[in-house]
């Protein structure tokens, strides 16, 4: 169940000043009394002068509109007074906003009446379209991949879904001057894109544009040559590079090369690699430009002693510890930017800075220079969820316990069905190990449809990443659960007080490129529990869950994000949003392992028991809502689901997307005869809104499959990832 939180965080800081005393010059009294008369009169002359403006003409958009596009040349009158050449920048930004969407032969007058008031008459004229993009002189290249370059930066201010864009002069030389440099990052070295030319027709109001290209040859990566002292073979370097030597040659991808050999070299320890990589295109041969590499590979180092600076409350052995299982190793750029990683998630630290200082022939002293974040935090979230309805919560965090490196956290959440209270405790690096530990105890209260509870428990999890994609957990978790009322069915309901003591295992496998924000790749979860009277538990079990889930962010070739690059390498096409496709699959099983006194399985207490539906699951029944229900409709949960979820999203503008999905699913009352009977499904649409946490969602699903007294759909409000 996931809901909309927005955190809002308060940070206190004690600040601490110093003063130091400075000689000054002091002036005379009569000198300053004279300057602060001064001042005084200026400031009444402003005061008196305040200047009035006013518009008039306007239609496309309102007074308050222009105002707020404005407001810098308005605060200039208003602070310096009203003149005939603040008026006149006045009208000409005024002019610059209308031809920013399409308004080509505006007008503005301006007319200074008496008083300081100013009145800008506006003739906005008509809306004039880009017609058709004529390019003139292409030869390799299609004419729609070079619209899409030529019409960019009047597409980024406008949604995909708009056809018809207005016609802004300075957009399509912006973008003519990108197709340029796509022809650059293409391999026409010598390509020229001359300024576009206009034709307006004013019975159609739009105008169409002519974009001169002089495309010129073609230019690939030749012969390749390796000199100098460069230990390994030609070929095993060529290797390293052999992508960039298949595509066009360009300036950008020259640069390139001595930057993977030089990776290549320090991964193995050559950390004071020098390489040098020259082309000549003058020589080139039916477009084969020739290069010649320079490398000087130097020693092998190795990693020596460890110094810590800028600490004020964390003890500097915190961070020493943290390399000191590298002493004697090769040095590796990628295990330090491993080690690196694992010291900022801590979020111990704003600034940290490692410096290795080679040091006694071919040992490397790693200098760390720290600044320390605000070790105590007080944060205040306030959310809305579908299901749990206003969520109210305050956290208060501290980072550093005792400058040991070890974060304590207290938080109290309310919402419209229950309350909750936590205290966690964390240790990253577990006994100086690369193991983590956390432990957390607390309690809650929630009101579910047909029963309330009360719990009470703690839960202990030591994990670690075995790589930077694989992570295992082991966990033990005591729990005491109370069914303080209900209106469901005592035989439904199974034992209504309980304790459950459980070990278990959790593995992780997240390929994905970026977890929270446009994912891309797979990721498999697993988790298994056993509880066992051996553990002190008074219900015995066995639970299982499983989930995969693949994201692939995709587009046409032409338009993959930083396939446009100036001669630097920066990506231009800036403006540019991928659309994605998004599959996901999950299962679970639960068995009870009590038996009763004639040998027959016990039912297992509905808390401990599965539910589907809702914004997680498939999204055209309401939360919990799928599956066995009472004779009064109250959902009763059960022992074996499905859950597969698929989802394409697309920009819209801005940071707003929208989503078109089908879920399917369901659930069995019996463990024991597990499969995909009874599967039901959801059609859907919905819109997202991106934030660097993840997406803001708003879901509606329709039920396909309707039964007696089901919904017709359900509406969801979330926050993050369907699956």
């Amino acid at each position: 169940m996931r809901r909309a939180i927005f955190p809002l965080t308060c940070t206190v800081a004690l600040v601490v000043g110093v003063l130091a005393q400075t000689a000054v010059t002091v002036p005379k009294p009569e000198e300053k009394a004279k300057e602060e008369r001064i001042v005084a009169k200026e400031q009444e002359k402003r005061a008196q002068k305040t200047s009035v403006i006013d518009f008039s003409g306007e239609k496309t958009f309102s007074e308050k509109e222009l105002r707020s596009q404005l407001k810098e040349q308005i605060t200039v009158i208003d602070e310096f007074g009203l003149t005939a050449a603040r008026a006149d920048d006045l009208a000409f930004f005024l002019e610059v906003i209308y031809r920013k969407h399409g308004y080509v032969k505006v007008r503005v007058k301006y007319v200074i009446e008496p008083g300081e008031r100013l009145r800008l008459e506006i003739d906005e004229g008509s809306l004039m379209t880009l017609g058709t993009v004529t390019f003139d002189g292409n030869v390799t290249e299609p004419k729609e991949k070079l619209f899409e370059f030529a019409a960019g930066p009047t597409r980024e201010r406008y949604s995909k879904l708009q056809k018809n864009l207005p016609f802004v002069s300075a957009d399509i030389q912006e973008g003519a001057d990108l197709v340029h440099r796509f022809y650059i990052a293409e391999g026409f070295l010598d390509a020229t894109v001359d300024p576009p030319s206009y034709t307006y027709h004013d019975e159609t109001n739009q105008v169409d544009a002519v974009i001169p290209i002089h495309e010129g040859r073609q230019y690939f990566f030749g012969n390749v040559s390796f000199t100098g002292n460069a230990i390994y073979d030609a070929e095993t370097l060529r290797g390293q590079i052999v992508d960039l030597l298949k595509r066009p040659y360009t300036d950008a991808r020259l640069a390139d090369i001595p930057r993977r050999l030089q990776a290549y070299y320090k991964a193995r320890g050559y950390y004071d690699v020098k390489i040098d990589a020259s082309g000549e295109p003058a020589i080139a041969l039916d477009g084969r430009v020739p290069v010649q590499i320079v490398v000087a590979a130097g020693p092998v180092y190795h990693f020596g002693d460890v110094t810590v600076s800028g600490l004020d409350r964390l003890r500097p052995s915190f961070v020493a510890k943290r390399f000191s299982s590298l002493s004697g190793k090769a040095y590796s750029p990628d295990v330090l930017d491993e080690k690196f990683r694992a010291l900022m998630r801590t979020g111990l630290f704003s600034i940290l800075q490692i410096k290795p200082t080679p040091v006694d022939g071919d040992l490397l002293r790693l200098d760390i220079t720290a600044e320390e974040a605000k070790s105590k935090e007080f944060g205040i979230s306030i959310g809305y969820g579908t299901y749990d309805g206003g969520i109210f919560g305050l956290q208060f965090r501290d980072r550093d316990l005792f400058g040991y490196g070890r974060p304590l956290t207290t938080s109290i959440e309310v919402s419209q069905r229950g309350y909750k209270g936590e205290i966690l405790y964390e240790d990253p690096f577990f006994l100086d190990t690369d193991f983590s530990f956390k432990s957390r105890v607390g309690a809650l209260t929630y009101d579910f449809d047909g029963y309330s509870k009360f719990e009470l428990g703690g839960r202990l999890e030591l994990s670690r990443k075995i790589t930077k994609q694989y992570e295992t957990s082991l966990f033990f978790s005591v729990r005491h659960v109370e069914v303080t009322s209900a209106s469901i069915d005592p035989i439904f309901l199974g034992r209504t007080s309980y304790f459950v003591n459980s070990l278990g295992f959790s593995q992780t496998l997240d390929l994905r490129d970026s977890p929270l924000v446009s994912p891309r790749g797979f990721v498999f979860n697993q988790t298994l529990d056993l509880a066992l009277n051996a553990f002190g538990s008074d219900i015995e079990l066995v639970r299982g869950t499983i989930r995969a889930s693949y994201y692939l962010p995709f587009a046409p070739k032409a338009l993959t994000p930083g396939m446009v690059e100036d001669r630097n390498g920066t990506p231009l096409q800036h403006w540019f949003q991928q659309s994605s496709l998004a599959f996901g699959a999950r299962m679970g099983a639960v068995h009870s392992l009590t038996t009763s006194g004639a040998g027959e399985v016990m039912a297992i207490p509905i808390d401990e028991r599965f539910f589907n539906g809702g914004s997680a699951t498939v999204r055209s029944f309401g939360e919990r809502e799928l599956g066995p229900h009472d004779s009064k409709g109250n959902p009763i949960g059960g022992e074996f689901f499905t859950v597969f979820n698929a989802e394409y999203t697309f920009p819209i503008f801005g940071e707003l997307q929208g989503a078109l999905f089908a879920d399917a699913g369901n659930l069995l009352p019996n463990a024991e005869d597990p499969g995909l009977d009874d599967m039901r499904y959801a059609l859907g649409v919905g819109l997202r809104y991106r934030l660097p946490i993840g997406p803001i969602r708003l879901d509606y699903g329709f039920n396909p499959d309707r039964h007696a007294g089901e919904d017709f759909g359900a509406f969801d409000f979330s926050f993050g990832f369907a699956f």
